[in-house]
């Protein structure tokens, strides 16, 4: 099945490679199969696994049209929009690792997996055709999407929640419990076919924000910051992607009214005229097959003379690869977001660094769920989402900053980064690398000299 999958993908970017630079993005249609037939896999191969990990025998869960529930916007098929009316997805797995039973009750089958499993005509009631279902199964726990830590697990509204308990038997009232664990374990696990699909997800990104931070888009002392974050919205709705934030491109310079270093990311930087002598960062995102990157990088604008990134920019560059290093070397599997930081804290105030760490999952959304390791205005615990476990097969967006005195600007010059990557249950790997030099802009001609 998985061979089968990569197989079909592969042949979806052999035939839409453009002669362009842009890499390939398959058409609407087959992005649809693509989406549709992952959805298939991870309900025959993931799910299973999943609900016996929990102890959750039935998952139920409960959405209105253009009120979805986090979840089910994963589950639904690619050419659903929505939810349509009321819509209810019932999983049930008879035994501990048996393949999940999937219904829905509503008015349609739901994708490939979930099939009818109401008639209007018979049972009128909705609500009574669930009952129905449920009674025939007799489930030991049904899980529910509330929850307390994570908004993407807590998407049942208080009115379906309280119609459900008045329409089910009280026998059963006992049985029902929240599905959070469940629902963040199926948004944060990675399937195989979209653990080998990552890579040119995050390359298609990488491509678009090299090609904004260079020459074909700034002419320094003409282009502005905003100029280059709408030529990103543009170059993504050009390639038909999608994108889950606006970008933000923000200039440092050696200039003392330039305060940017210290900047509260509360706060939105100010549109300014990109000039020679500036340090560019950029803070983007795409969504291409349900799947998101987060990506920040750093480029400088090459002064009259300058063939190369002055050292000293480089050098304080090298200290934000290393806050990655520190921070990735702590990831083992079964320790939680908050041990994580705690101890790459430790190494980084031994080395003297100032740095900050705020990675978050990544996946199905930009800031998705699974153990949060840090925020950028706590360098605590973060209650909740921090105490959440490290699994295998989960991605991250790998964000965080250094913090270095530059002598030559005679103040603090801010390295901020932020990649994705995956944790594979022993090690962390760069879906598509990670930035290890500054661009340069323009970018070098070697041929060139002074």
């Amino acid at each position: 099945m998985i061979k089968k999958l990569l197989f079909v993908f592969s042949l979806f970017l052999i035939s839409n490679l453009s002669s362009s630079q842009d890499l390939a993005v398959l058409t609407q249609r087959e992005q649809a199969e693509v989406i549709d037939s992952w959805l298939e896999y991870r309900i025959q191969n993931l799910l299973p696994s999943l609900m016996t990990e929990t102890g959750v025998d039935m998952w139920v869960v409960i959405s209105r049209e253009y009120n979805e529930d986090p979840v089910i916007r994963t589950m639904l098929p690619a050419a659903w929009m929505a939810a349509r009316r009321r819509t209810i997805l019932v999983m049930y797995q008879p035994s501990a690792n048996a393949p999940v039973e999937t219904y829905a009750v509503a008015r349609y089958d739901v994708g490939k997996s979930f099939k009818r499993a109401w008639d209007p005509e018979t049972q009128p009631d909705q609500w009574k055709a669930l009952m129905e279902l449920i009674l025939s199964k007799n489930p030991k726990k049904i899980g529910l999407n509330y929850a307390k830590d994570y908004g993407h697990a807590d998407g049942l509204t208080t009115n379906e929640h309280q119609v459900f308990l008045e329409y089910l038997p009280q026998n059963l009232q006992s049985n029902v419990v929240s599905a959070q664990t469940l629902a963040v374990r199926w948004l944060e696990t990675r399937t195989q076919p979209e653990m080998a699909t990552y890579k040119h997800i995050q390359e298609i990104a990488h491509s678009i924000v090299s090609q904004g931070l260079s020459e074909v888009v700034i002419t320094p002392g003409v282009t502005t910051t905003e100029d280059v974050v709408w030529w990103y919205r543009e170059k993504i709705k050009e390639l038909k992607l999608d994108t889950w934030f606006h970008p933000s491109v923000d200039i440092q310079r050696a200039d003392p009214a330039n305060n940017e270093q210290n900047r509260n990311f509360a706060t939105k930087s100010p549109e300014s005229v990109i000039l020679p002598g500036d340090l560019l960062h950029v803070d983007f995102g795409i969504t291409y097959l349900r799947l998101n990157t987060d990506t920040q990088e750093m480029a400088y604008v090459l002064k009259a003379g300058e063939t190369e990134v002055p050292a000293y920019l480089s050098k304080a560059f090298d200290q934000g690869n290393r806050v990655q290093d520190i921070l990735t070397s702590n990831f083992v599997a079964g320790k939680t977001g908050n041990e994580i930081l705690r101890a790459s804290r430790k190494v980084l105030d031994a080395e003297g660094i100032r740095g900050s760490i705020y990675t978050h999952p990544l996946g199905f959304y930009g800031h998705s769920a699974g153990p949060t390791i840090g925020m950028w205005d706590n360098q605590g615990d973060t209650p909740g989402a921090g105490d959440f476990p490290l699994h295998a097969n989960t991605g991250y967006a790998i964000e965080l900053n250094a913090v270095v005195f530059v002598q030559e600007w005679n103040k603090d010059v801010r390295i901020m980064l932020e990649e994705g990557a995956l944790f594979d249950g022993k090690k962390v790997i760069y879906y598509n690398g990670r930035q290890k030099v500054i661009f340069s802009i323009p970018r070098v001609n070697k041929h060139l000299g002074y």
